[in-house]
């Protein structure tokens, strides 16, 4: 192994504390993340010209849909982890599933709580929801960054071991130098994902509902299948059929679904 690891940045998970109230980072990403969502889905829903038109969804719509995501997020991506990553730790300790300041939320459980939140919300407003996900679709990789980021600091889901030269020796994971899969992670399914939607968003897609939102799905799945080749697989789960992994698993068929949204995305 390489001698020139790098010792991992010991940054404190609680960003601030009053007394014996703290705040952890693990949780300004969420808050931050859905902040920025909210913003970025509000400028995006007032501009016209993006859309080929009068948009489908208002600012109202987006004040109020804002509140349905985050409860997406948060009951399906814990559900999702408990379900998927871990169901006999969490039969044997019920109580532990409500513990979500220590982390173990999952992307595919958070994923198919808010498309079933805004699916609902679509319906109840009238609203296409093809276009509602497209929004939602922009929005998430700002939320995907940041918590991967927040992995990064709690020193979580770290990497499989390596000799490259910026690996890190990280705590809690032996003295072997491993990925920073989380940065890794990071900049796949946050920056350069966000960035290819932004392509699409300024070529005139949101004009074909459920172009970015398919766009998002496949790019997503392709992404995480990448980042899983140089994540340590959960140690109690491990590898599963040929080699693949528990997000690879999850993450194939957002391929699939992916590019049927994309062909099936048809000119308003």
């Amino acid at each position: 192994m390489s001698l020139l690891a790098l010792p991992f940045p010991h940054i404190d998970p609680i960003a601030v504390s009053f007394g014996p109230l703290a705040i952890r980072w693990y949780a300004l990403a969420y808050v931050t993340g859905i902040l920025g969502a909210w913003w970025f889905a509000r400028t995006v829903a007032g501009r016209p010209k993006l859309w080929g038109g009068k948009s489908p969804v208002t600012s109202n719509d987006i004040d109020d849909v804002i509140a349905w995501a985050a409860i997406g997020i948060v009951l399906g991506g814990r559900l999702g982890y408990v379900l998927f990553y871990n169901p006999v730790y969490f039969a044997e300790n019920p109580l532990e599933i409500f513990v979500l300041w220590r982390g173990g939320m999952s992307f595919h459980g958070g994923f198919l709580g808010t498309v079933l939140a805004l699916l609902l919300f679509a319906r109840s407003r009238k609203i296409s929801m093809r276009s509602m996900l497209d929004i939602a679709a922009l929005v998430t990789p700002i939320g995907l960054f940041l918590g991967r980021l927040a992995n990064f600091v709690n020193g979580e889901l770290w990497g499989r071991t390596t000799d490259v030269p910026w690996a890190f020796i990280f705590p809690g994971a032996g003295l072997e130098p491993r990925h920073p899969s989380q940065l890794y992670q990071a900049g796949l399914e946050g920056l350069l994902l966000f960035a290819s939607l932004l392509i699409a968003l300024k070529a005139g897609k949101l004009s074909r509902p459920g172009f970015i939102g398919g766009q998002f799905v496949a790019g997503y799945g392709l992404a995480r299948i990448i980042g899983e080749l140089f994540r340590e697989p959960d140690a109690h789960i491990g590898y599963l059929w040929g080699g693949l992994t528990m997000g690879m698993l999850l993450s194939i068929p957002m391929l699939a679904l992916g590019a049927w949204m994309i062909a099936t995305a048809r000119p308003k």
